[in-house]
């Protein structure tokens, strides 16, 4: 990328009014995230009229799919935070060493995944919480989403070096095609080819893959200064240890993701299908809603890394405060909207009496806790988004573990279903307050700008 080019780019992060600019961030970020959830949900609205089985199917081989994106996200939350600090210090090349070390490392992991998941297929969907009406369609689902596995994990790791590049409108192009496509896919396939659920897992295979392909293109152009070449993947411990630190809390969050979902299913089995398929349906909605406190962080994120390099340090605190302010008010009006229509909603996915009483109330409870999650989703992606991996990685793991996991195994023995119902909301609300005194001293820690530096640029 020419200098004029590059010179652009950083006025334009840190020139830019911090509001306005992360609003033109998150605005892709958030719209591309609604797709990728739209199809999510898609995935569950039409599995769901297979029959109650398959639907829980869904919510058992979410879990995986949340684990081959844990691996994705600490790849590319890792070298991406890295590159935008780069990029803030002027230091291009050193940012390009880490684009192309964890595009490869993606792939590598994807790879791995693939072939371990395929030779163990029937124990892993068990141990994701598949009983023994739902694991056929849990195995067939599943196949082919191990098959995308390679491109699931390198599509992290593109859409989010975007990110901190703060191209998010090309990382949005990728990611809403991929969703767009899978959700055509899936009619045609489930319906039009009679394939059932392993037509909804082929259309997630072919989208991601397709989507891979749309993002590596502002690589190839040279619309991104991030490159990707094999003789700039880094064998230096120090690079490795950098992008798994900063990407750690990605891959805790993602994992944690995935282990809680897993242990829901367990607790949830002994209540029937129709309790797994319920709490998946709910999951799955608030997964959607969340996802927008979920893009304004990931819209901040450029913002608060890309400044911190440079040592802008007053446009860091504007923009954190303006992140939770923002975010607060929009996931209170979704959270809103999905309380006063908790039943209908259910009732889209799937008619049945049972799952609808249990699925209405744990989301019209976990539609409660969303005022407060935007504290948890800022605290942990600023501290990653600065290079503090260790807090990062804390506030990453307590609200899909360290809070949710001991509530659902305490709360379900001593509740039942209700228990199971409450366990997530109540995490929520723990994660927030924990959260909030870090961001506090943070803030209050934050030094004077630093002297703009000279415009040298090291290549």
């Amino acid at each position: 990328m020419s200098r004029t080019v590059y010179r652009n780019d950083y006025e334009k992060m840190t020139k830019m009014p911090v509001q306005q600019l992360i609003l033109s961030l998150s605005v892709p970020t958030t719209i591309s995230m609604l797709v990728t959830n739209i199809y999510n949900v898609a995935d569950t609205y039409f599995v769901s009229s297979i029959g109650t089985s398959a639907s829980g199917a869904t919510g058992v081989v979410f879990a995986l799919m949340a684990i081959i994106q844990a691996f994705g996200f600490m790849l590319g939350h890792g070298a991406g935070s890295n590159i935008s600090r780069k990029l803030g210090a002027k230091h291009i090349e050193e940012a390009r060493i880490f684009a192309s070390t964890s595009f490869f490392l993606s792939i590598l992991c994807g790879l791995l995944i693939m072939i371990l998941g395929l030779t163990f297929l029937d124990p892993l969907m068990r141990l994701l919480g598949s009983t023994d009406t739902i694991l056929p369609y849990a195995r067939s689902y599943a196949t082919y989403i191990l098959i995308a596995a390679p491109a699931m994990a390198a599509g992290c790791v593109m859409n989010n070096i975007l990110r901190y590049e703060g191209k998010a409108f090309y990382a949005m192009i990728g990611l809403a095609s991929g969703g767009i496509i899978n959700i055509f896919g899936d009619m045609l396939l489930i319906f039009g080819c009679g394939m059932g659920i392993a037509g909804a897992g082929l259309a997630t295979a072919i989208s991601q893959y397709i989507s891979a392909v749309i993002l590596i293109i502002p690589y190839l152009t040279g619309k991104t200064q991030s490159r990707f070449a094999i003789r700039q993947v880094s064998r230096d411990p120090a690079v490795l240890k950098n992008i798994f630190f900063v990407g750690f809390p990605s891959m805790m969050r993602q994992g944690l993701q995935s282990i809680s979902v897993m242990v829901l299913n367990l607790m949830a089995a002994a209540y029937g299908d129709a309790a797994i398929a319920a709490m998946s349906i709910a999951s799955r909605v608030i997964n959607f809603l969340f996802c927008v406190g979920l893009g304004i962080g990931q819209g901040f994120q450029p913002v608060c890394a890309f400044n911190y390099g440079a040592g802008i340090y007053t446009r860091v605190k504007k923009g954190v405060l303006f992140a939770l302010g923002f975010g607060t008010c929009m996931l209170g009006v979704f959270a809103t909207i999905g309380f006063l229509n908790s039943e209908r909603i259910v009732t889209w996915f799937r008619n049945d009496p049972e799952v609808i009483s249990i699925g209405a109330y744990a989301l019209k409870a976990q539609c409660l806790s969303l005022f407060v999650v935007p504290l948890s989703v800022c605290g942990n992606m600023l501290f990653q988004s600065v290079g503090k991996g260790g807090k990062a990685t804390f506030l990453a793991s307590l609200r899909g573990g360290i809070c949710f996991i001991p509530l659902l195994l305490i709360l379900t023995p001593l509740f039942g279903i209700r228990g199971i119902q409450l366990s997530q909301p109540i995490a929520d609300a723990m994660s927030a307050l924990i959260t909030l005194p870090f961001i506090l001293a943070f803030i209050r820690a934050l030094p004077t700008d630093r002297p703009v530096s000279s415009d040298t640029v090291s290549e």
